[in-house]
């Protein structure tokens, strides 16, 4: 496990692609290209270019203005979009052409609510994430407050898999394909299921709780097994180690600003101008965390209130996600 000494420095960050319009979600890939949510607009993907030219795909002729939070790339180029507007949501698919077409709108009779997020595994199955069923969300940033639920698509179809969660946000398939792990932001935990015969989950287990000022959003994995979680509002990044001790590698926020979102949540009043007004010196409310390069030693993070993707160099390389060498047109 990496060591204090090497927890990285606000000044070793890198920053690429001005001008991007909440990259909540960014994924890599082994050509050297990033993949970001793009909400401006229609809403799309944009592509970061190793060359550091951005190009966009938006969505076109969308029966409504698509507002992507979570995607997920698959064979081919497409991508899956995690709808979160304000009181509908589902997955869509785009192409590179800008069509889109819904690929879950509901489950098990009801629309589903707002989107957060979508993980597509090895094994070709479809993850999604919905943190609340309350609308508007702000309702569900309370610790008291657990009705985000998991569902599962697969060649069986669509169902829900695990309910009653504290905020469900990313989540994502160990390497090995025997867990599904996920992080509850405002239960401030991260959760871990094994995967059972046709993509059952069983018992929730607990793998990481977090304390004053770290709201769980993204994870990744990385080559040595460990878990690495990014905070919103604090601008933590968190190294769960496979026997569960963190070190905070990264953090960005200040004191006061935290002390007044930190009262806010433990009296139930934690509201949008809590996340909206992050004060920082050089991160943005950071929610996503992907590693690429050659070596995948370089860490992207996406954010939800900057317009740039910062990185820094890991003391631990990536896992090669799911979608690594997929062929992209």
């Amino acid at each position: 496990m990496p060591n204090a000494s090497r927890m990285i420095s606000l000044e070793q960050l890198n920053f690429l692609g001005g001008g991007l319009n909440r990259p909540e979600c960014v994924l890599a890939h082994e050509s050297g290209r990033l993949f970001v949510s793009d909400c401006e607009g229609h809403g799309g993907v944009s592509i970061l270019h190793p060359s550091g030219a951005v190009e966009r795909i938006q969505a076109r002729d969308a029966p409504r203005p698509l507002h992507p939070n979570g995607i997920a790339l698959e064979p081919g180029g497409t991508f899956l979009l995690a709808d979160l507007g304000t009181e509908e949501g589902g997955v869509w698919r785009l192409a590179p052409s800008g069509e889109v077409e819904p690929v879950l709108l509901d489950v098990e009779g009801r629309a589903l609510p707002p989107t957060n997020y979508v993980h597509r595994d090895a094994q070709d199955r479809i993850w999604i994430a919905i943190s609340t069923r309350l609308v508007p969300r702000h309702l569900a940033y309370r610790h008291d407050t657990a009705d985000g639920f998991l569902v599962l698509m697969d060649s069986r179809g669509a169902r829900i898999v695990a309910d009653k969660l504290g905020y469900t946000n990313e989540c994502v398939v160990s390497p090995d394909g025997g867990h599904l792990y996920v992080n509850e932001t405002f239960a401030r935990r991260l959760s871990r299921f094994a995967i059972g015969a046709g993509g059952a989950l069983g018992s929730r287990e607990t793998v990481a709780t977090f304390g004053a000022g770290t709201f769980p959003d993204g994870l990744t994995f990385d080559a040595e097994g460990g878990l690495w979680v990014t905070s919103i509002v604090s601008n933590r990044v968190i190294r769960v180690a496979p026997d569960g001790a963190q070190q905070v590698m990264l953090e960005d926020c200040d004191d006061a600003h935290l002390a007044w979102v930190e009262q806010a949540y433990l009296a139930g009043e934690m509201g949008r101008p809590h996340l909206d007004g992050v004060k920082s010196r050089r991160l943005r409310s950071i929610s996503s965390l992907a590693f690429g390069g050659p070596d995948l030693r370089t860490a992207y993070l996406g954010c939800l209130l900057g317009d740039a993707i910062a990185s820094f160099r890991s003391p631990v390389p990536g896992a090669p996600p799911a979608h690594w060498n997929h062929r992209v047109d």
